[in-house]
């Protein structure tokens, strides 16, 4: 099991000092999400800022690049990394979409699939000057050797999507390399739909589910006394309300015995009452959610809550004061140690 560091992409100029202190604190990668600046410039210079570090993106938004000009980028930032780059996408919501992006949002699952199928089969034509893929929504079948990157001396990018609903989960397991789990995955729902999903679709495809990554991203609530944790516990519960409120995510909360918590949480948006949002997530929701520890015993709770399910874990509020950042480091260098033995 993997230790990775979720982060928004920051300005360049501080890109590289993060990436070097992420790898020296002990962290297996760096994973940027993707907000108001893009993940990809980020990751370029992580990766000669860092040589060995992971990286990958968390997810990037899909449908406004087209696949040739995202399986482009991913092949330069594989090949940039010596082969330690994951590209991970995601479909983002219709209105972020179709409004600020200005893009095609119709048929998000299926788009998705062939979107993917459509990169991969771009990776092939770096290699082969063969590009041939015809699909539901994109047909690409003319390069020539300058519009080509060209072979790469690393194995071709992992291509990994953000999936929710069984739908997606199946669909990830069947033409993807790894699962981006929502960050309210908790492990009931990891168990109840992401496991036996993704494995139905591999099982479609003939594929070992061994082989699709499940990457998880853990809120954690840690700190040696209550005082500490208690700023913690603020920051998470106003992060579990702003991905609470998506209707298509109310099935994971329903199903964890908190019924309606979206619906509240939408009533308080809606009023711009955003302190009222994070209020409607209570202490119970953060244990069944979070993980809350004092430091010397979150290695442990983390080995027990993901271990034998994830890939990669991704430390969802990692980033901040240095002190704690290094200390989460060494929870990274514990895990990954006792996972060696």
């Amino acid at each position: 099991m993997q230790i990775d560091v979720m982060i928004l992409p920051q300005p360049l100029g501080k890109v590289g000092d993060l990436a070097r202190r992420t790898q020296a604190a002990g962290f297996s990668g760096l994973l940027f999400t993707e907000a108001g600046r893009t993940a990809y410039l980020n990751a370029a210079i992580a990766s000669q800022a860092a040589p060995g570090l992971e990286l990958s993106t968390g997810v990037a938004v899909a449908f406004p690049r087209s696949p040739f000009v995202t399986a482009a980028t991913a092949w330069e930032l594989q090949e940039a990394s010596a082969g330690n780059f994951r590209l991970g996408l995601g479909t983002q919501v219709r209105t972020h979409v179709v409004r600020r992006y200005g893009a095609a949002f119709d048929h998000p699952g299926p788009r998705l699939r062939d979107y993917v199928l459509a990169v991969k089969a771009c990776f092939a034509a770096f290699r082969t000057g063969k590009l041939d893929h015809h699909g539901e929504f994109y047909d690409l079948d003319f390069i020539t050797p300058q519009w080509s990157a060209g072979p790469i001396d690393a194995p071709d990018p992992k291509v990994d999507v953000a999936a929710v609903n069984p739908w997606m989960l199946r669909m990830a397991g069947e033409v993807a390399d790894g699962v981006h789990v929502h960050p309210l995955g908790e492990p009931g729902y990891l168990t109840r739909h992401v496991v036996p999903r993704v494995a139905e679709g591999a099982k479609k495809a003939g594929r070992s589910p061994s082989d699709i990554a499940i990457i998880v991203p853990a809120m954690t609530i840690v700190g040696d006394s209550d005082e500490e944790r208690s700023r913690e516990r603020d920051f998470v519960r106003a992060s579990m309300s702003f991905y609470g409120s998506t209707p298509n995510y109310a099935f994971i909360w329903d199903e964890a015995g908190f019924e309606g918590t979206t619906a509240r949480i939408r009533e308080r948006q809606k009023a711009g009452d955003f302190a009222g949002m994070a209020a409607q997530i209570t202490d119970e929701h953060l244990a069944a959610f979070a993980t809350e520890s004092t430091w010397d015993q979150l290695a442990d709770k983390l080995i027990d809550k993901y271990g034998g399910v994830a890939s990669r874990v991704v430390l969802y509020n990692a980033i901040g004061d240095p002190e704690r950042f290094e200390r989460y480091g060494e929870i990274a260098q514990q895990i990954r140690s006792s996972r060696s033995r």
